[in-house]
């Protein structure tokens, strides 16, 4: 076990030089060199082994970069569970360099988005809120991305839905996602409510009302049925308005 840790420690601190501005490929060749005792091969034999030596030092470089990329994002939800959203925005970007298929990883960026548009006020008093709908941006985009890797991904649909019935006032948006959502868990009570929501702000009354009737039917939580009720009620007002 220690002499996993100390290979996978030695690959680490090759990989941080690789990265690290200033470097040169002759600083990084010359450590390998003494390393692993190989400079200039010249016999069959010296080529074999310098083949076999660079070839397992190429794993181990690997296997630090793989385990890189979990330690930042294990990093990343430490700092979810602490609220810290920009941090751990910080650290989700820096698991994607490693892992850039993870869907995971990108819904994670999704909610940190949605978090850190809350809190981007506009310090300045300049009048912008550039910087909120850059977040949102970030977030729409994350989601995306997450969805177009595993398209029965429910979190990443629901989060997707959210973000576009209540940030970015477009639930017309919204409403295929949360329709495949529901085709996928068709419990999700509070992806129903979403869908709702969308529906009812898209003008589909009749919908809405069918969504919060399925609602009242299926749910077993109190408060859930009654905000149900209440949210049909207020559709069928508007209707009777009408």
């Amino acid at each position: 076990m220690k002499k996993e840790f100390s290979k996978i420690f030695s690959a680490f601190f090759i990989v941080l030089f690789f990265l690290s501005c200033g470097v040169s490929k002759n600083a990084v060749r010359n450590m390998q060199y003494m390393e692993e005792g190989i400079s200039n091969p010249t016999t069959i034999e010296e080529y074999k082994t310098a083949i076999e030596k660079y070839g397992k030092r190429i794993a181990d470089i690997e296997l630090a970069n793989g385990q890189i990329g979990i330690w930042y994002k294990i990093l990343g939800s430490r700092y979810i569970d602490q609220k810290m959203w920009g941090e751990a925005l910080k650290c989700y970007q820096k698991a994607i360099e490693y892992y850039p298929e993870n869907q995971n990883l990108y819904y994670y960026v999704g909610v940190c988005g949605g978090y850190m548009a809350k809190s981007a006020l506009d310090y300045d008093a300049l009048g912008s809120t550039d910087k909120r709908y850059n977040y949102l941006k970030l977030a729409e985009s994350a989601y995306l991305r997450a969805i177009a890797i595993e398209p029965r991904y429910v979190r990443a649909l629901y989060g997707l839905g959210v973000l576009y019935v209540f940030d970015l006032d477009a639930g017309e948006k919204a409403i295929p996602y949360l329709e495949t959502l529901l085709t996928i868990d068709t419990g999700h009570t509070d992806a129903k409510f979403v869908l709702g929501n969308a529906y009812y702000s898209t003008g589909n009354f009749q919908k809405a009302v069918d969504m919060y009737d399925n609602i009242i039917k299926t749910t077993k939580d109190k408060d859930k049925k009654a905000a149900a009720e209440k949210n049909k009620k207020q559709v069928l007002d508007v209707v009777y308005v009408q």
